[in-house]
């Protein structure tokens, strides 16, 4: 490509861009009216689950180019506004309306509109920064508020397709973050506050298919030839450096498995890459001193096992060395009811124990 064309490319594509999100934003929107107008419809017995029928077939003989409004989907359309209707993040208009004198921090306000039904507009919340499809797939599978806007917000951040999105919800993703984020109550002042959220207990590895035994070089050539898969896994943040990057330390050669930057946190990553059980001997990498960069944040080493023990899933610190975290990966996809069971027992615990 000509570089003299380039800034035309770039303003073609950022236009259209925009454009698909101005499109989205307006489907989301709609999509939510009418849920609202049907729930209340049929709230107020005005209408059945035959006129919700009648209404579907009445837009596909009239209209046949409207897409999306059968019957299933229009029910999908009153589960997305049921759904979301009373959260916090989309605060309902009709506490506005009822009280007009009085501020509330709400992102859902009313539109102007000669209809006997007051359309809500919501086009300043997060919910439209999200497709359809994905919303579809968040409000089905998700079971608790939590979850959902977890999934939501994550979505927005990483930019997950459908794909992604349902290997993430299907692998537990939630519910790994928050059993991990319940064992590092008490983080390290070194590392960077939005560290929370972003690094799991345990990672799953499902798409390598390695064999039954394997050893540690087998795991970094799989993850290596399936780098797209395990950023996905990581998060879209990680960006990799290198394989057995070198590092020296006095008159001693280190070498770490792989080396990421994180563009949030911005610092060092290092992977420790073990096929055994955890031993304390494995700890440290001592990046801080010869590589991290006199702007970024303090270096992040993980420790990436076979196999731990619960009492050794804590951080390690050391004035010299960077904060150090020791996480489990899986071959395959975890049982997501074990895994939500597991979370309910944390958090039963904690509650007991305050």
């Amino acid at each position: 490509m000509e570089p003299r064309f380039i800034d035309i490319i770039q303003l073609i594509k950022q236009s259209r861009n925009q454009a698909i999100k101005a499109v989205n934003t307006e489907l989301i929107n709609l999509y939510w009216n009418v849920g609202a107008y049907i729930k209340q419809k049929l709230s107020f017995a005005e209408w059945g689950d035959k006129t919700v029928e009648e209404l579907a077939n009445f837009i596909q003989k009239n209209n046949p180019e409207l897409k999306g409004f059968n019957r299933s989907g229009l029910y999908r359309m009153i589960q997305f506004y049921e759904t979301y209707a009373n959260l916090p993040f989309v605060a309902p208009v009709v506490r506005q309306m009822q009280d007009p004198d009085k501020q509330y921090d709400i992102i859902v306000s009313p539109v102007d509109t000669q209809l006997d039904f007051q359309p809500q507009d919501i086009k300043n919340t997060i919910l439209v920064q999200l497709s359809w499809t994905n919303h579809m797939i968040i409000f089905s599978r998700c079971k608790t508020e939590e979850e959902r806007e977890f999934y939501i917000r994550l979505s927005i951040r990483e930019r997950y397709s459908k794909r992604e999105l349902e290997r993430q919800i299907s692998a537990g993703y939630f519910e790994r973050t928050m059993i991990g984020n319940t064992k590092r109550s008490a983080l390290p002042r070194e590392i960077h506050n939005e560290v929370q959220n972003i690094f799991k207990d345990s990672y799953v590895f499902d798409f390598l298919n390695l064999p039954e035994p394997h050893s540690e070089s087998d795991l970094q050539k799989g993850l290596i030839h399936q780098m797209k898969n395990f950023i996905l896994e990581l998060g879209k943040d990680f960006l990799f450096i290198g394989e057995e990057y070198k590092i020296q330390v006095g008159n001693s050669d280190f070498y770490v498995d792989l080396l990421f930057y994180h563009r949030g946190l911005q610092c060092l990553v290092a992977f420790e890459l073990k096929a055994d059980k955890f031993k304390p001997e494995h700890l440290g990498q001592a990046l801080d001193r010869d590589v991290k960069k006199a702007n970024e944040n303090p270096s992040i080493g993980i420790l990436l096992c076979k196999d731990k023990d619960s009492e050794v899933v804590e951080y390690a610190l050391s004035r010299s060395l960077s904060p150090t975290m020791v996480a489990e990966y899986q071959m395959q996809l975890p049982d997501k009811r074990l895994l939500q069971q597991k979370l309910h027992e944390l958090f039963s615990d904690n509650i007991s124990e305050e």
